[in-house]
Order: C-alpha cells, then sequence, then structure tokens
C-alpha cells in the first residue's frame, strides 16, 4: 500500500510550484502523504510539507514522483539502489529527450492513480554496481542504470584498456574508451559510440569500444552475469584517464586502477505509460527506422 509519495523535480525547474501544490493536494485527498526532498519544497511553497534531503528521501517514500528529464531520474535510480530498496520511480518529462522519463504531464494523474491502486504497469530495469579499486581499496563506487564508461584525459591521445570479462582475458583495446552498458544505456552513450539498441527484457551487456583504433574491433554483447574489469594503461606524467558512472560522477584514474562492474543486487522499477510499448517510444522518441 502507497502512504507516502516523494515528489522531486529537476533542479532549477521554474514555473513548477502551482503544479506541485496541486499534486500535493490531489494526493492529499486520497489520503497520501506528499514528502518532497529540499530543492523541490523551496519551488512547490506549501506551508508544514514534509522534507527531507534528496539522497534520505528513498527511505521516507513508498513511491517516488520524479519531474525532470531523464539526468534527474538516472540520479535517483542511484540514491534508491544506495539504499538497498526497490522504490517504484514514476517518470514524467520535464526535460529534453525524456527517454526514461517517458510519461507526459496529461498522464501523470492517470498514471498516479493507478500506482495507487496497484495497477501500474512496471519494468524491473538491470542496473550495475561500479567501483574503482586501488590495491586492495575501493576508492569510489556508484550505481547505475545506463552506463560506465572509461575514458582518456582532456588531451585527445590513443590509450589502451585491458578488459576481462568473467574472468577470461578479452582484449587490450586501443581506443578513446570503453562504455559498458546495460539494456536501458544501450540508447544513450552506448548508441552515440555506434553499439547496438537491447531490448530492457534482455539479459545482458554490451561492452563497447570507443572509437577504436582498428577496424576489426566491434561492440559485443556479454552475459549480463559477468564481472568486467577495465584496466586503462596511463602512461606518461600528464596522461590522464577518467571513469564516469552514468553521465552524472566521475573519478580520475591513478596509474595500476581497476574498474570493475558487475550486476547490482537489485533492479529498479520504473512504471511507465499504460499506452505506449518500448518500440513506441523508440519510435517517438528516437525517430528509430525512420526515412
Amino acid at each position: 500500500m502507497i502512504t507516502r509519495v516523494g515528489i522531486v523535480a529537476k533542479p532549477g525547474l521554474s514555473g513548477i510550484g502551482e503544479d506541485l501544490q496541486t499534486m500535493a493536494a490531489w494526493l492529499a485527498a486520497r489520503r497520501v502523504e506528499a514528502v518532497f526532498d529540499r530543492d523541490t519544497a523551496a519551488l512547490a511553497r506549501i506551508d508544514g510539507a514534509r522534507v527531507v534531503t534528496r539522497d534520505e528521501l528513498p527511505r521516507h517514500v513508498d513511491l517516488i514522483l520524479l519531474l525532470g528529464g531523464d539526468g534527474t531520474l538516472l540520479g535517483m535510480a542511484d540514491r534508491v539502489a544506495q539504499a538497498e530498496l526497490q522504490i517504484p520511480i514514476l517518470g514524467v518529462n520535464f526535460g529534453g529527450l525524456g527517454f526514461l522519463t517517458e510519461i507526459t504531464y496529461p498522464e501523470l494523474f492517470p498514471s498516479l492513480e493507478a500506482a495507487l491502486a496497484g495497477t501500474a504497469l512496471i519494468d524491473e530495469r538491470m542496473m550495475l554496481r561500479g567501483s574503482v579499486r586501488r590495491g586492495p581499496a575501493v576508492v569510489a563506487a556508484r550505481s547505475v542504470l545506463n552506463d560506465v564508461a572509461v575514458t582518456g584525459g582532456s588531451l585527445s591521445r590513443l590509450m589502451e584498456f585491458h578488459v576481462t570479462v568473467g574472468g577470461e582475458f578479452v582484449a587490450s583495446f586501443h581506443a578513446d574508451g570503453i562504455i559498458i552498458a546495460t539494456p536501458t544505456g544501450s540508447t544513450a552513450y552506448n548508441l552515440s559510440a555506434g553499439g547496438p539498441i537491447v531490448h530492457p527484457a534482455v539479459d545482458a551487456l554490451v561492452l563497447n569500444p570507443i572509437a577504436p583504433h582498428t577496424l576489426t574491433n566491434r561492440p559485443v554483447v556479454i552475459p549480463a552475469g559477468d564481472t568486467v574489469v577495465v584496466q586503462a594503461k596511463v602512461r606518461g606524467v600528464d596522461a590522464e584517464a577518467f571513469v564516469t558512472f552514468d553521465g552524472q560522477e566521475g573519478e580520475p584514474l591513478a596509474a595500476g586502477d581497476t574498474v570493475l562492474v558487475e550486476r547490482a543486487p537489485r533492479p529498479v522499477h520504473l512504471i511507465r505509460a499504460p499506452t505506449r510499448s518500448y518500440f513506441q517510444v523508440l519510435r517517438q522518441k528516437l525517430h528509430w527506422a525512420e526515412r
């Protein structure tokens, strides 16, 4: 039973205060408490509203109503994973592309009504856990819905990336970087780098070298249960390498660091619109298969 709904808006989203007040009143009329993160509460201006930090929000609610774009959703998916919970997320597009936040504003209240009634359509999307190992220590770790990317620094220099999958050596790629993407992330950075679209129901990952310095290197689809380990060969005093988690946060790599990517313990639950299939979203958002 859903008795508390967390409301999160894209940071800096202006002109939404009246909409937030309408949502809170709609929930209150159904005896459901609206809980805001601090930035969203400042936009809502509702006296007496319950307010927590964005990091704390998943621990205080049964459902998250997210108003923004895909970047906002990626950040919240990581927070839900960090809390070791499976709070469903209802993403309403107030951003740009809105591939993950595919519910439109006119569909907001019907979708919310279905969620409260327990009849909403929910997609389980695989998440990954990426970590940076420096000797025995873990110096950075994040949960991602789209991808983990290991790339070179600001100077456009070819680098070598040593990759193993499931404990087996794959190759030493000479490239600008390596992307390890989930099926959900296959339509993000991976797609821009020439990788394949993978349906989210497929239990697999994509290993995609970025601009490889050979014609024979191509993206490869690998089992989702295999652990991927990437080591960037950093040469020279001014050479740099970075790991990026979902394009949201990054970490510089030191010589000898390894990046480990494995399936996260729990998927994220995304509420989707009942009026569109995955292929319809591909056609509408990416203009897929259009001439």
